[in-house]
């Protein structure tokens, strides 16, 4: 009984998209503005960039991000978990996959950064989830919101970014208006966005996801101020050959919940992955030696994220 709605203590969670915009319209609202704000694409300099099945959390004053965002949310949901007093702010990629355990880890990572500042209230924003034809979406945003309904601290939904007001027809065809966000943790500002570089070591992150891994992976050690990734292992891939020699349109059929409104390049990035997995059959040996993450660093000249040389 902890979340709460347009300022309301709820006692039940809603059951679905419908629900909650017919007991609150104000989310109609909250959507709509969040709809004329200008898109932008963002760059690799001062970016966090989460993936899905990835959550990170950071603090304004941290000096090595600008921007935390994700992309590329059809059926998935985008999830912005903020401290009003200190600023502190978490970001996930939820599929439907690891949401109650990474619900848990969101929160404690808001709440630890949050020490020290003035009091506020954890404010909770979901973008992404279109109206699919399946209903994935529908059942990401259920899963999300039972998690947090079963939360013993009181969560407060401030935009609802999500089903039919993420979603308008091209054609005959649903598809969402948002595919992804942008927070600068610096303001809280909250804005559409695009990330043409989605690293480092992308190919290795959707290898994890490809691979069928369940968990949603935190990235970010803010502590250190630097990008973590793994480590983890995946079995070998059988018939990669066979899935890189078939044709793009196969490919979205078969390894996308959304195949007609995915983003260009998603062919073009699984193929990438196939590849990467069939070069890394084992990664604990040939990616993550002696069981070390992959640590980067923010690179004072450019930027950007260089990896840790030990």
């Amino acid at each position: 009984m902890v979340l709460v709605l347009n300022g309301v203590l709820q006692d039940d969670c809603p059951m679905d998209t419908n629900s909650l915009f017919l007991q609150h319209p104000v989310y109609r609202d909250y959507a709509h503005q969040l709809h004329s704000i200008q898109a932008k694409s963002v760059g690799p300099v001062g970016l966090l960039y989460v993936g899905q099945r990835e959550l990170a959390a950071a603090a304004p004053h941290d000096k090595n991000i600008n921007i935390i965002g994700a992309d590329d949310a059809t059926t998935c949901i985008i999830v912005v978990v903020r401290h009003s007093g200190s600023g502190a702010v978490a970001l996930a990629h939820f599929d439907g996959s690891g949401v109650d355990e990474a619900v848990c880890t969101m929160v404690s990572r808001v709440q630890e950064l949050a020490l020290g500042y003035p009091e506020g209230r954890i404010e909770l924003q979901l973008i992404g989830g279109y109206r699919d034809s399946q209903g994935y979406g529908e059942d990401v945003f259920y899963s999300i919101m039972q998690s947090f309904h079963k939360h013993h601290l009181e969560i407060d939904l401030t935009q609802a970014c999500v089903g039919e007001l993420n979603t308008m027809l091209r054609g005959e065809i649903n598809c969402p208006i948002i595919y992804g966000v942008g927070v600068n943790i610096k303001t809280g500002e909250i804005f559409p966005a695009s990330f043409p570089d989605r690293g480092p070591d992308r190919q290795l992150r959707d290898a994890r996801i490809f691979m069928g891994s369940q968990t949603v992976l935190d990235i970010y050690d803010s502590t250190l101020g630097m990008l973590r990734i793994g480590p983890f292992n995946y079995d070998p891939l059988r018939g990669a050959d066979l899935w890189l020699s078939q044709t793009d349109e196969f490919l979205l059929q078969h390894l996308s919940s959304s195949p007609d409104v995915e983003p260009p390049h998603f062919a073009s990035q699984v193929r990438a992955t196939i590849r990467f997995i069939q070069e890394n059959q084992f990664p604990a040996v040939t990616v993550f030696r002696d069981n070390r993450p992959r640590y980067y660093r923010r690179d004072d000249a450019t930027g950007c994220w260089a990896l840790v040389r030990y």
